[in-house]
């Protein structure tokens, strides 16, 4: 019997990979890391959302050592997969990704939700208890 032992690599993009990109990352490195290495970016760099690191920390998942990082930086890497997880990257996508899976699976963004943190917290946890469920998912198929 013939083990592959090389993890998939898979590159989660948004807009501006600051909330549902570095959750997807940190989500799937700590869940599915003896199979699948996670990395992240965005069509446009800003800063990891701190409502974001906050609901990741309260499950065990720490974000502190993580930043915001533009498309550009993965040019020279290859990937098995690339899911775009907001409509905006997924349209402006390059195609520089040849011979990739490239896949699009949208979620909502709590960052565009105006409110108080008590208000607005339990959509980030939603996203993100969402975002775990449905990779774990994903890859329970992809990697069988």
């Amino acid at each position: 019997m013939s083990l592959n032992l090389k993890k998939k690599r898979v590159l989660f993009l948004c807009t501006h990979n600051s909330c549902r990109s570095q959750m997807a990352e940190g989500l799937v490195n700590h869940d599915l890391g003896a199979s699948v290495q996670a990395f992240s970016a965005g069509t446009e760099a800003t800063r990891v959302h701190p409502r974001a690191a906050q609901v990741m920390a309260e499950i065990g998942i720490d974000l502190s050592g993580h930043r915001s990082k533009i498309l550009d930086e993965f040019n020279e890497e290859d990937f098995d997969y690339v899911i775009t997880l907001c409509g905006d990257a997924n349209e402006t996508c390059p195609l520089f990704f040849g011979g990739v899976k490239r896949i699009h699976i949208g979620f909502e963004d709590p960052s565009r939700l105006p409110g108080s943190e008590e208000e607005v917290l339990p959509e980030y946890r939603r996203v993100r208890d969402e975002i775990r469920q449905t990779m774990k998912d994903f890859f329970a198929r992809e990697l069988r």
